[in-house]
């Protein structure tokens, strides 16, 4: 992208407010929105024949909310880069998920602005390729996994962590899987209205059926502290 269109994109109202009402990226993030739903969602339904219109629209909430969008905008080092008026440095904002949410489809809307909807669309596809991937391609409606990364998502939660050890001899292993679930850190989500941290345990004969058992068991406590 050209660097009038990068700065274009990195001006929160709070600075255009400040600087004699220079434009802001609003606009580019209103268009840069609607990109990133269309190929995530045209991802989604490549990649995954076999779910139903509830579930993939389950999927795509997990790829596109604002906690998986402000940890995109981390990865790529968004925050440092955007510029904000003085209350909004002042107040945090740097790291606030809905500024940083914000600004990553304000970039993705000037890439579709300035070189066309195929790089825009290669770029959603970059940039959201780990959350993406998580979605696993079979037997998806009945995916722990799925399930709780798309619980994450709507609770404003960090993305499950997983950390797995192995026993037994080579012939006859047995996994255990600890998935770790926590807030974030500026998120007002939590887990059950005290806590900010969960965690599930699981065992199997394979990598994945010890993580899913651990993912079931946070997914059980989820719904349960939800009543």
């Amino acid at each position: 992208m050209s660097p009038q269109g990068l700065t274009h994109a990195l001006v929160h109202r709070s600075f255009a407010y400040e600087n004699g009402q220079v434009p802001t990226n609003e606009r580019l993030e209103f268009l840069g929105d609607a990109v990133l739903q269309l190929a995530v969602t045209e991802e989604l339904y490549r990649r995954h024949p076999e779910a139903d219109e509830g579930l993939l629209s389950r999927m795509r909430i997990a790829v596109v909310s604002r906690p998986a969008l402000a940890l995109v905008a981390r990865a790529l080092g968004v925050g440092p880069a955007m510029l904000l008026g003085r209350g909004e440095e002042m107040t945090g904002g740097r790291d606030r998920d809905s500024l940083l949410a914000d600004t990553v489809e304000a970039l993705i809307g000037v890439v579709h602005v300035e070189r066309g909807p195929e790089a825009s669309r290669d770029l959603v596809l970059r940039i959201t390729a780990p959350l993406l991937d998580a979605a696993p391609g079979e037997g998806v409606d009945h995916d722990h996994k799925t399930v709780l990364q798309v619980l994450a998502a709507e609770r404003g939660l960090l993305p499950p962590v997983y950390e797995l050890t192995r026993t037994g001899p080579a012939h006859d292993p047995e996994f255990s899987a600890v998935v770790v679930l926590a807030a974030a850190e500026h998120g007002t989500a939590d887990v059950d209205g005290d806590a900010a941290r969960v965690e599930g345990r699981g065992t199997g004969r394979s990598k994945k059926l010890a993580e899913q058992a651990a993912a079931a068991a946070v997914v059980q406590a989820l719904r349960a502290a939800a009543g």
